[in-house]
């Protein structure tokens, strides 16, 4: 089993074990809440760009990580977590799409070794998601497992005009939280498109 503070990202520190994500009104710009309803974390997607691009800053507006997309156009690929200080990637975001279940798989950046999955729960709300018209209305829901598969966490998408997730980590002893809440908005900015 890894050690989760193996992935710090410098100049971050998520403490708390519930955070809201929401989304901006007009295009995919999204900030981290913590408990106390500070922004801890922002994050946009670059326009115009072709390969998929996130950077990630603080509270204050301090550039803390990107994600980008292993390729273009990557709907069912790889994003690499990379720590904007030191310049060192940390984790790849594995898309695996179906019809039938969104997984994304939180990997060890040099080892690939898998770190934690989120899939998203209900086969049957999932596929009505992808294929129904205004099927994206439903809410993401998403269960997180460590490395073995065992419950971890939560990713609760909240009905609304702009999506907004309640992210809850029951025990992040063997998970990366940084990288799980920086997913949570990647994830919405991807499956959504």
């Amino acid at each position: 089993m890894s050690d989760s503070r193996a992935y710090d990202i410098r100049g971050l520190e998520l403490t708390d074990d519930r955070y809201t994500v929401e989304q901006g009104l007009v295009r995919n710009k999204y900030r981290a809440l913590d408990s106390d309803g500070n922004t801890v974390l922002k994050g946009k997607q670059k326009m115009l760009k072709m390969k998929d691009e996130f950077p990630f800053v603080d509270g204050e507006g301090n550039e803390v990580f990107t994600v980008k997309a292993g390729g273009i156009l990557d709907v069912a690929g790889n994003y690499v977590l990379t720590d904007a200080r030191t310049g060192e990637d940390l984790v790849i975001l594995d898309n695996d799409y179906s019809l039938l279940q969104d997984t994304w798989t939180i990997r060890d950046a040099t080892t690939e070794e898998k770190l934690a999955a989120i899939a998203s729960r209900g086969a049957m709300v999932t596929l009505v998601r992808n294929v129904v018209p205004f099927g994206e209305l439903i809410p993401h829901k998403y269960e997180i497992t460590d490395q073995s598969g065992a419950h971890v966490g939560s990713i609760d998408g909240q009905l609304g005009l702009r999506d907004r997730y309640e992210i809850s980590i029951d025990d992040a002893s063997s998970v990366p939280k940084e990288p799980i809440v920086a997913a949570a908005m990647v994830i919405d900015a991807i499956q959504d498109n």
